[in-house]
């Protein structure tokens, strides 16, 4: 049986919310891509997340939330973190931040971690299901494992439509590629876990201050770092400043006139992060058997760096 698809009106967001509070699996929009939502307090549901994904045990959720005040419940704030969450939430950030007792989340949440990653959506309908149900709701983005992310609901349809209860159905997701992540060192020090939707520049604006990269081989504490993922079917290769012989080339700015699709015409890095995940899903269904998507190069800096994060996972050998 497929999901059921619904509206984001009242009847469908109290449709959603009594879906989640009985235990099931709803896909909501935010701005950055579709999330797969469970009650983030109940074992089974949050279980039932990484058996339709087939995601590893290992790692750890988003918990979606409405407001900094509800977080706040969940997790302790450092100076830093209180100050990001005032200027940036709503919006495309998550914090990993410790997390307090008796918080009531399932442990799987977490993966076991004595942190947790948190985030409040900028989206009138992620909004909208967060309101209707009134609990915290866990949320990976609504594909396979180490799939391609969605960012419509046909994406999610095509991926998981037999596995999960419903679909809220808001359109194309305006940002396009998942939250910046963000934790702390153990002298509080800011570190990116993982680039995404919020600039990095942006972050260290507010706060002052330089912040570190994650070191290489590190344990994993927040999504989206397993090495391979974001992967369509066919092979990704990057840098192509030309398309190698046969291959699909995905194209980026001005001078990719041969491209089967471009990011963006212009150079946007904000139109090319909305349409990155659309664009490999695109070409992942035109390749033919072996056909390679080759993809043009892309600035890393702004969104140019989430951007070239993905790509190279997606591009990263499988495992």
């Amino acid at each position: 049986m497929s999901a059921e698809s619904l509206t984001p009106d009242a009847d469908g967001l109290a449709r959603a919310a009594a879906l989640l509070a009985a235990g099931k699996l709803v896909a909501l929009p935010t701005e950055t891509v579709y999330g797969l939502g469970a009650d983030a307090r109940d074992d089974r549901a949050v279980a039932r997340i990484f058996e339709a994904k087939g995601r590893p045990r290992f790692n750890p959720l988003i918990v979606h939330l409405p407001d900094l005040a509800s977080a706040e419940r969940l997790a302790s704030f450092p100076d830093p973190a209180l100050r990001l969450a005032e200027a940036f939430w709503p919006g495309a950030l998550t914090l990993v931040l410790p997390l307090l007792p008796g918080a009531g989340l399932s442990p799987l949440v977490s993966a076991g971690l004595p942190t947790v990653a948190l985030r409040v959506p900028d989206h009138p309908v992620a909004q909208g299901v967060l309101a209707a149900f009134g609990g915290p709701v866990a949320a990976p983005s609504a594909n396979p494992s180490g799939a391609v992310s969605p960012t419509r609901p046909e994406h999610v349809i095509e991926g998981l439509g037999s596995r999960i209860a419903a679909v809220v159905d808001g359109g194309a997701c305006p940002v396009g590629v998942e939250s910046t992540i963000l934790g702390f060192d153990a002298g509080g020090g800011p570190v990116l876990l993982r680039p995404g939707g919020l600039p990095a520049e942006a972050l260290e604006d507010c706060l002052g201050m330089a912040i570190a990269a994650r070191a290489e081989g590190a344990a994993i504490t927040a999504p989206g770092q397993l090495g391979s993922h974001y992967a369509p079917g066919a092979r990704v290769v990057l840098e192509a400043e030309a398309p190698p012989p046969g291959a699909l080339w995905l194209g980026f700015g001005p001078g990719c006139a041969g491209a089967a699709l471009n990011l963006s015409a212009s150079g946007d890095l904000v139109e090319a992060a909305a349409a990155l995940f659309h664009a490999l899903r695109q070409l992942d269904a035109q390749a033919a058997p072996g056909q390679v998507i080759a993809v043009a190069p892309v600035p890393d800096h702004g969104l140019g760096r989430a951007i070239n994060d993905r790509l190279r996972r997606a591009a990263a050998p499988r495992p």
